[in-house]
């Protein structure tokens, strides 16, 4: 819920970080909250916790850590080109995130996906394997 004062306005944090569509839905934002996926100002958050413009947010989904400075406020999802509006990444943090992103690309490279399914012996073979020879 906003603020009313209108010198400082202010919005819940699960509702912006739904709004700037890092999680898909509210419940998400929370429970990456609750999690301690996200930190205001270098520290653990709360979901009603409320955030004003010129916050600094770092936000880890997965592999994947934002850290972001917040420009706008919006308790609204809207379409992505708003959303991006409401934030800044920073340079660091960008440049961290494409070169994590070419490294996983590159570690998958090598594998290869079987084109069938492995036959009966190959099965076996497998269970032997695992149970250490027996």
């Amino acid at each position: 819920m906003p603020d009313t004062d209108a010198s400082n306005p202010r919005v819940r944090l699960d509702k912006w970080l739904w709004a700037a569509r890092f999680f898909k839905t509210r419940g998400l934002a929370t429970d990456a909250i609750k999690g301690g996926k996200v930190e205001i100002n270098g520290q653990r958050a709360k979901p009603a916790r409320a955030v004003t413009v010129g916050d600094r947010l770092a936000v880890r989904k997965g592999p994947v850590a934002f850290e972001i400075t917040v420009d706008a406020l919006s308790e609204r999802r809207g379409p992505a080109r708003e959303a991006e509006k409401l934030y800044t990444e920073s340079e660091a943090s960008r440049a961290r995130r494409e070169e994590e992103a070419a490294m996983r690309r590159a570690a998958g490279r090598g594998q290869k996906a079987p084109k069938h399914a492995p036959a009966k012996q190959d099965r076996q073979a497998l269970i032997r394997l695992k149970r250490g020879g027996r």
